[in-house]
């Protein structure tokens, strides 16, 4: 590829990134697009946009990237939780070390590369970018050594940064689990593959094993439940329930009497809620006097276990239960708001198999993708790509800026509309994986994609873009070095377009929420629907994670090879950094948290990508015949792995597992405040597997009239394992004869009957 073609490449997506910048500023200040632009504000502050013509609101503006930088991390940390501050680092990180490596290696390295031999050069738009990479420096030369002292200031400096980012997250982390709000999951483990007996429900299993081995510090379970139609019912009138507390300033009146409805299908006329509440106190009753109605075939073998102390409850998670490890296999639970329902009741013995078909699928997934990345890299090589397809030549050769398209744009535009298709599949498979959280199943996730697109972006194009037919790449390990020395210079060129198109674009595409904005506008203008309130996106991490780490893979390998990669790269992370901050401020919500959990990905990911460029390293110094450089390299590998050895033993187990120390501190601090008993209290309601059941408070509605009778919810079998709700029953504020109170209770009625008929009891 030529200058010219880079060029082309770079002023298509410069001219994109303007174009969505400018429309985003003029788009956010629209009062139509506030729930697209501000929906964590609006979610969480309930702010409202004033819908006056401002002559200002049409006008591009700077002023949300000032608003952005200007927020301190403990802001970030207090609006958007650990995970968008270890976020936030990755970036930082990204920004220091590849400013000092573009400043070593672009006036140091690169002038190198570019008098490395003695040729006859041409003017700059019509170099051929192999000019620009160490391909081009003659063999035995010289200067190779100044190559590896770039080597190791880069990997010295990037470990001294990794070390001290490493302690300052872990220092937050510590921070988060010592907040002052007490959180439930510290008290809770989540126990999976409980032994099922004929004679016992599972909840009398758990329990008797708990006051068994955990007399002193058991306080109570709470069983989980298989859910189907009920669930769905309780979801529906949830939903029809929740539209009432829109109605405000409104006289309730609760004094109305029943009306009799015509039965559409035979004509005839009956009090439907009032037959209904007959029949189902008829089986209520009948239900009563069966002493073998019980909830065992909906009981799943997991539950919550309570305990008094945080320490309690990490030593119960910590240890092997029984002699069995299949059985009664505990963990740490899951804060309330991350728990995945839906994956609780899968058989934990059921799980190991699970991750093998995962596994399995993933691989083929990822060389099943080997076909249109083969495809592309095609595109990048012309002669390969007018041999196979002859009608092209006159094409490409009649119109100069076809070939600077195609050489320069589509290939990185081409991959990245494949690469939208990844981040589903994925999170696919993390969920068929059985994680027993959402934040587990998107850290999982996030791994994925990471493999993925390290293989398949990185290795992939490397290994087989420069000679497409070699398909025995990977037949001899010991040239895997060699080859990737030979391959890398060479794959610069599209490293570079890829940045400028699945970078610079996509952070402005970020910016924009196309998908968001198209969205807002079907559904208020084309279905005239009212705005979804609920609704408000998580922050993708894990695909926006792995985006950012393969960035920093390909600016570490090309740093000393190819220089010219990195002022792009600079420009990435700092607009990523101010674009980021801007949406996980204004656009996103969070709702659970990992605690930093995926600065152990970040770690891991930067410490691989020192250390393949150390090893391509060690391969072109080998083929430039360049002995004392090489022989150079191979300590810096060492003390690189050693480094990443010492992290693990010292920072890793803070993000594995909770001190004791720490926990006990707390526990007796709460006991001394007296807050103990009030944080016990809070946990019989904080793991509630039927939430929808809740009723939701009407605002500002004047109650009048008699009181009704309570409902009673029947989803449940023990006090401890319910979510009760003893409200006033409310009437609809305009349908005065149609009562929500009786609207709930058949609700209810419903999904009693239902579970009769499971069981064979309906009459």
């Amino acid at each position: 590829m030529k200058i010219s073609a880079l060029l082309t490449s770079a002023g298509i997506n410069i001219g994109l990134c303007v174009l969505f910048l400018s429309l985003y500023s003029v788009l956010r200040k629209q009062p139509a697009n506030v729930r697209v632009y501000f929906g964590r504000r609006i979610a969480e502050e309930n702010e409202r946009l004033r819908g006056a013509f401002i002559l200002e609101r049409f006008v591009p503006s700077t002023g949300w990237i000032v608003k952005a930088l200007h927020y301190t991390e403990e802001e970030l940390l207090a609006a958007a939780g650990l995970d968008a501050v270890v976020f936030n680092r990755i970036l930082v990180f990204s920004i220091r070390i590849f400013s000092l490596a573009a400043l070593l290696c672009v006036f140091g390295v690169l002038p190198l590369n570019y008098f490395g031999k003695d040729i006859k050069h041409v003017r700059i738009p019509s170099e051929s970018l192999d000019i620009f990479t160490i391909g081009n420096v003659e063999l035995k030369s010289r200067w190779l050594w100044v190559h590896c002292v770039a080597l190791y200031i880069i990997s010295g400096v990037a470990c001294i940064l990794l070390y001290i980012e490493y302690k300052h997250i872990a220092r937050l982390r510590l921070l988060h689990l010592t907040s002052a709000t007490p959180n439930p999951s510290h008290f809770t483990v989540l126990v999976r593959g409980i032994p099922k007996t004929a004679k016992k429900s599972c909840s009398d299993v758990v329990y008797d094993f708990f006051t068994k081995y955990h007399s002193s510090s058991y306080l109570f379970h709470q069983v989980v439940y298989k859910v189907g139609k009920v669930q769905k019912i309780m979801t529906g009138a949830k939903k029809a329930f929740k539209k009432f507390k829109h109605f405000t300033d409104e006289t309730v009146d609760q004094g109305c009497r029943s009306i009799t409805y015509r039965c559409c299908l035979c004509g005839a006329s009956s009090n439907s809620f009032k037959l209904l509440n007959t029949e189902c106190e008829q089986n209520r009753r009948k239900a009563d006097n069966e002493s073998s109605l019980n909830l065992d075939d909906e009981e799943c073998t997991a539950a919550f276990v309570f305990f008094k102390t945080r320490y309690a409850a990490l030593v119960a998670s910590e240890i092997l239960q029984t002699s069995n490890p299949m059985k009664w296999v505990a963990n740490l639970a899951p804060e309330p708001e991350d728990v995945y329902w839906s994956n609780l009741w899968l058989p934990y013995k059921q799980l190991w198999i699970r991750r093998i078909f995962t596994l399995l699928g993933s691989i083929v997934f990822m060389f099943l993708f080997l076909i249109p990345v083969t495809f592309i890299q095609g595109l990048s090589q012309l002669e390969q790509l007018q041999q196979r397809l002859p009608f092209l030549r006159g094409i490409l050769k009649e119109k100069y800026y076809m070939t600077q398209l195609v050489t320069g744009y589509l290939p990185s535009v081409i991959l990245q509309i494949f690469l939208y298709t990844v981040a589903p599949i994925m999170m696919l498979f993390s969920t068929l994986e059985g994680p027993t959280s959402h934040s587990e199943r998107k850290r999982s996730a996030c791994c994925k994609v990471l493999y993925f697109t390290v293989w398949n972006i990185f290795f992939v194009n490397v290994l087989s873009g420069t000679v497409i037919s070699q398909l025995n790449v990977l037949s001899n390990p010991k040239d895997i070095p060699i080859q990737l020395a030979r391959a890398v210079p060479g794959q610069a060129t599209f490293f570079i377009t890829y940045v400028l198109t699945s970078g610079w674009a996509s952070l402005s595409s970020e910016l924009m929420q196309l998908f968001g904005l198209i969205y807002n506008f079907i559904r208020k203008y084309v279905l005239r629907m009212k705005e979804d309130t609920e609704f408000v996106p998580s922050f993708p991490y894990h695909t926006e994670v792995p985006k950012v780490l393969l960035f920093g893979l390909l600016g570490f390998t090309c740093s000393v090879l190819a220089p010219l990669i990195l002022p792009f790269l600079l420009v990435y992370f700092f607009l990523g950094y101010v674009v980021y901050r801007n949406q996980l401020l204004n656009v996103y919500r969070t709702r659970y948290d990992t605690g930093g959990l995926y600065w152990p990905i970040a770690h891991n990911t930067v410490i691989f990508s020192l250390v393949l460029t150390q090893v391509i390293g060690l391969g072109v110094f080998g083929l430039k015949e360049s002995p004392v450089a090489a022989g150079f390299t191979v300590p810096l590998i060492i003390l690189t792995l050693l480094f990443n050895q010492y992290c693990r033993n010292r920072l890793l187990p803070l993000f594995r597992t909770f001190p004791a120390q720490d926990l006990i501190d707390m526990d007796r601090e709460d006991e001394r405040s007296g807050r103990i008993d009030e944080i016990h209290h809070q946990l019989h309601s904080a793991y509630c597997q039927f939430p929808d059941t809740e009723d939701v408070p009407l605002e500002k509605i004047k109650i009048i009239g008699g009181d009704e009778e309570q409902g009673s919810s029947s989803g449940e079998s023990t006090g401890k394992e319910t979510c009760e709700d003893t409200k006033r029953d409310l009437s609809h504020p305009t349908l005065k004869g149609l009562p929500v109170s009786r609207l709930r209770h058949a609700v209810r009625s419903i999904t009693f009957l239902i579970r009769l008929q499971k069981r064979g009891l309906s009459a």
